[in-house]
């Protein structure tokens, strides 16, 4: 009875060493979920759905091995304040990481760039508290709206990202935008090309992106 007690004790001691042990790697195994909260460049405006930016990512992870799935949460027209409306039902409570791509439409209406940055400070505050690491989008305001529109605007995306501790990718349409060969008709919008050459440039920031995610993961096994 005696050796009966003390092989149990050894078991379980031996099995939690091995659970222990397997649990960063079960969650560095785990399939990710990444939202990709955004406008019409997120959404695929004028593309087929697996030529989206989304869908094209995470073909581009799953090359390198990792699985992920990342939902396109992008809404043609949207604004900041929009994202900010529906952030809620947008980045349901499974989401692993954000990517945050959202700024274009408000400086192509020449919103107040103060509106636009108080409804950016709102939402990363909001992921914040819901401890959800983000990878923030930046965007730059069109020349022809002055430079003092420009001040305003362009800062915004590289201050808060440090404010909130955001991976920061600062320039979304960096290689496309001005790119006839990269864009469709309207000049505006990336071609599939265009954001073949997107995810390619991102693609070393999603990956530090999932790092942290890892990372959190491993201190929550750990603790």
């Amino acid at each position: 009875m005696r050796v009966q007690v003390i092989f149990r004790v050894v078991a379980a001691a031996l099995f939690g060493t091995l659970a222990l042990a397997a649990g960063p790697a079960a969650a560095a195994d785990r399939p990710l979920t990444i939202v990709a909260l955004g406008d019409s460049l997120t959404a695929g405006y004028g593309l087929p759905g697996q030529d989206a930016f989304p869908a094209k990512l995470q073909r581009a992870l799953a090359a390198k091995g990792i699985v992920a799935t990342v939902r396109n949460a992008g809404v043609s027209g949207d604004t900041m304040s929009g994202g900010l409306a529906r952030l809620d039902w947008s980045v349901p409570p499974e989401t692993d990481a954000v990517i945050l791509e959202l700024g274009a439409n408000d400086a192509l209406r020449g919103l107040d760039p103060a509106v636009t940055r108080r409804a950016l400070d709102a939402i990363l505050a909001a992921l914040a508290r819901r401890n959800i690491p983000v990878l923030l989008c930046g965007m730059l305001a069109p020349r022809n709206l002055g430079a003092d529109f420009a001040r305003a605007f362009d800062p915004m995306f590289p201050e808060l990202a440090r404010t909130y501790g955001a991976v920061l990718y600062p320039f979304f349409l960096d290689g496309v935008a001005g790119d006839a060969k990269l864009n469709q008709a309207d000049g505006l919008h990336p071609s599939a090309a265009g954001i073949d050459v997107i995810v390619a440039k991102i693609l070393p920031r999603v990956e530090e992106l999932i790092a942290r995610v890892r990372a959190k993961q491993g201190t929550r096994q750990g603790t």
